[in-house]
């Protein structure tokens, strides 16, 4: 089992139960969504967490590095406030774990990643200033903006979907799912 895996889920559970208000309970909700993706990686190791299991090319250790990015350049977005494309923003390489990595690794670094979402958060003015958006190849011709709030809320999707996905993956992995591994 990766030793890392409770640690982080403990980290994780309880890291935004000190903001009061909205921001709170967003960073809260993040925290469940994370909360219930790592329930998948729970007892696997680095072989397992870089297997393929089902006809999409995601893995565990895939899902958890992509998450991880998806957080850091959506704070940077917020953070910034510029309306730069972040690096590796589109790196498709933020979907698959590489041998040579460890999935306890990965596991920090998502840890990290939430710590930074949380920062950012907790020192934003308000959750209502506008965001401008970067340009990305799916992006409207005009420029979009986005509330700090909508960011967040994008995030826990994101988040939610992916966990859904690791569900599924864990699965058909070993028959482990997170109702079964709560």
């Amino acid at each position: 089992m990766c030793p890392t895996v409770g640690r982080v889920t403990s980290n994780l559970r309880t890291s935004a139960s000190f903001l009061p208000g909205e921001r709170g309970e967003l960073l809260s909700a993040l925290a469940e969504q994370r909360e219930l993706l790592l329930i998948t990686v729970r007892g696997i190791n680095d072989a397992q967490a870089i297997q393929r299991t089902v006809v999409s090319e995601l893995t565990l250790g895939g899902i958890i590095k992509h998450l991880t990015r998806g957080e850091r350049v959506w704070t940077q977005i917020l953070v910034e406030g510029d309306g730069e494309l972040p690096d590796g923003m589109l790196d498709m390489g933020q979907y698959r774990m590489n041998e040579g990595e460890s999935l306890s690794d990965l596991l920090d670094q998502y840890e990290g990643a939430a710590r930074g979402t949380e920062k950012a958060v907790s020192e934003l003015p308000d959750l209502e200033g506008d965001v401008p958006l970067p340009a990305t190849p799916w992006s409207p011709p005009e420029r979009e903006y986005w509330s700090a709030r909508r960011i967040l809320l994008h995030l826990i999707r994101e988040t939610a979907q992916h966990a859904g996905h690791a569900d599924i993956i864990r699965e058909a992995l070993d028959g482990a799912n997170t109702t079964a591994q709560r």
